[in-house]
């Protein structure tokens, strides 16, 4: 893991503040829909994005995947790499926002955003980064909060008109894609952790056929 952090400054000091206020932010498993969905994959190379404090990562590595897990947030990758250590897994970590990062295209078998906190632009620049990761055959699978996009910012907090949801990667797919499974469903809510009171996901996940 380097040290070099490529993306907004801003970005990575909020997201190291958050980690930095608890021991531990996120409930150490892997995530619900994302062990379902990849239960009967072969193992290949995948990107995790957003990997917080690691438990996809781990989860994946133990499972036989080749993993780059990409984090702004120095603090969450400190804890994400000794839990690896931990594990005995060795995982590519990459310390930058996922437009920024500068990651080889159509290279992963697997991209996946549990929850991602994307920011939106104009141009549409991380929704068309998360496909264009995607190497042909391969898959994106992208979860998230249902409901949330519709709802309005809270005094003093993030906005969701601001962020990225699956409706929006959604509607970029074109014939090079078959959208497999886009659909709101209950969420397997592991105990403990920031977000355990959204009771159901949106799930996309769309298939590279070229």
């Amino acid at each position: 893991m380097t040290d070099d952090y490529a993306g907004d400054p801003a970005v990575q000091e909020s997201w190291d503040r958050r980690y930095a206020d608890r021991q531990q932010l996120w409930s150490g498993r892997p995530n619900g829909a994302l062990v379902a969905e990849v239960a009967g994959l072969p193992p290949g190379r995948v990107l995790d994005v957003g990997c917080g404090e690691g438990a996809d990562a781990v989860w994946l590595a133990r499972g036989g995947w080749d993993v780059t897990a990409l984090e702004v947030s120095g603090v969450a990758l400190e804890r994400a790499a000794g839990h690896a250590r931990e594990a005995g897994v060795d995982i590519r970590w990459v310390h930058a926002g996922l437009v920024e990062a500068g990651l080889p295209p159509a290279s992963f078998d697997l991209v996946s955003a549990q929850y991602p906190a994307l920011l939106r632009t104009p141009d549409s620049a991380a929704e068309r980064a998360l496909l264009a990761a995607v190497a042909p055959g391969g898959i994106l699978l992208l979860v998230h909060h249902a409901g949330m996009e519709h709802r309005e910012a809270l005094d003093g907090g993030d906005d969701p008109a601001d962020y990225v949801w699956p409706s929006m990667v959604a509607a970029l797919l074109d014939d090079r894609w078959q959208a497999e499974v886009d659909e709101q469903r209950l969420r397997v809510v592991p105990e403990g952790g920031a977000g355990a009171h959204h009771s159901e996901d949106v799930v996309l996940r769309a298939r590279r056929l070229r």
